[in-house]
């Protein structure tokens, strides 16, 4: 309880400053530049450009840096749409949907790849994916990255689907850092887990590894987070967007260059926003499933959005030709 309520706490005080203050929308300046991130391992390069001052380096003489932590990617694109943060990372998932919606937003970098598993209670009788008919599994969020991910992969593979349409497996919802205990007390038999929950699970030895991430739907293809920003900001002041997407390839960079140092940033970062620890053995694992870079596939997000309304998560077919701007990373 004394970690949710940390992240709560931490989340509430950046939701009353970013309240109080008054975004570069409203005051027609761009003295303060706010971005927002999650505090989990596939979001580093926000970790790293925060810690190493990198946005400073690239923006205007004078600009303000702030930093907003979010829960989860509705959250996220709120702020973005509303002006409260000017760029930041979120997961794919999010970005298309309120994309498709109506938000003039853009993706105009990536941040990650991979770093989805789906694991399984070792007292549940799961020993394929086809032992998930009648089991319970969860996911940060219906319709999230990771959920897609596995319905995805189960539907298309082994022709199974959730009880959300009628199908053989229970789904319910939960932050990841929770899928170790439910997994102890036997709430839940399976779970789609985002590292580094996942290589935290198997720390544990609370949970097996039943698919790992180059088997899940597009495991090592799709971005595991983007890094966006509004329409209005690239229409109003397309230098300064330049300016921010440079600070997050000088942080991309730096993850791939300075693996350890990156490593040490994220357990400390995480525990700074969450209060939960994690030990170099986890991110050591966590970091081999994942890629690290600013470089976005379009194709492949049409791909994961066409899954997405094919398993109803989304009413009509998507059309993302013009969610992806890659001018600022090339």
């Amino acid at each position: 309880m004394k970690k949710i309520l940390t992240l709560g706490m931490v989340l509430l005080v950046g939701v009353v400053l970013a309240a109080c203050g008054s975004s570069s929308a409203e005051n027609g300046s761009n003295d303060t530049v706010t971005i927002g991130y999650f505090p989990n391992i596939n979001h580093v390069a926000g970790m790293v450009a925060e810690e190493k001052n990198l946005y400073s380096e690239t923006l205007p003489d004078g600009t303000e840096v702030k930093y907003q932590y979010f829960p989860d990617g509705s959250a996220f694109m709120t702020a973005l749409e509303t002006g409260d943060i000017e760029a930041g990372l979120v997961g794919p998932g999010p970005a298309m949907n309120h994309f498709t919606s109506g938000a003039k937003v853009s993706v105009v970098a990536a941040g990650s790849t991979g770093g989805t598993v789906i694991m399984a209670r070792p007292d549940a009788g799961i020993e394929s994916p086809e032992d998930l008919a009648g089991k319970t599994f969860i996911s940060p969020r219906v319709g999230c990255t990771h959920d897609v991910q596995f319905e995805a992969l189960m539907k298309g593979e082994y022709g199974m689907t959730s009880d959300r349409v009628g199908g053989e497996m229970k789904h319910v919802t939960g932050k990841p850092a929770t899928y170790s205990s439910m997994f102890k007390t036997g709430n839940v038999d399976a779970a789609t887990v985002p590292e580094p929950w996942a290589s935290f699970i198997e720390e544990q030895g609370t949970g097996e590894v039943l698919i790992d991430t180059p088997d899940v739907a597009y495991g090592e293809t799709l971005p595991a987070a983007v890094f966006v920003t509004s329409n209005e900001l690239i229409e109003n002041d397309p230098e300064l967007v330049q300016s921010i997407v440079d600070a997050h390839k000088k942080a991309t960079e730096f993850i791939q260059n300075n693996p350890d140092e990156s490593k040490t940033i994220a357990i400390d970062k995480i525990k700074e926003i969450t209060d939960q620890e994690l030990s170099r053995e986890v991110i050591d694992r966590a970091w081999e499933r994942i890629t690290f870079t600013y470089e976005v596939n379009g194709e492949v997000l049409q791909d994961f959005a066409n899954s997405s309304h094919d398993l109803g998560f989304l009413d009509e077919k998507p059309d993302l030709t013009n969610l992806v701007d890659k001018s600022f990373i090339e």
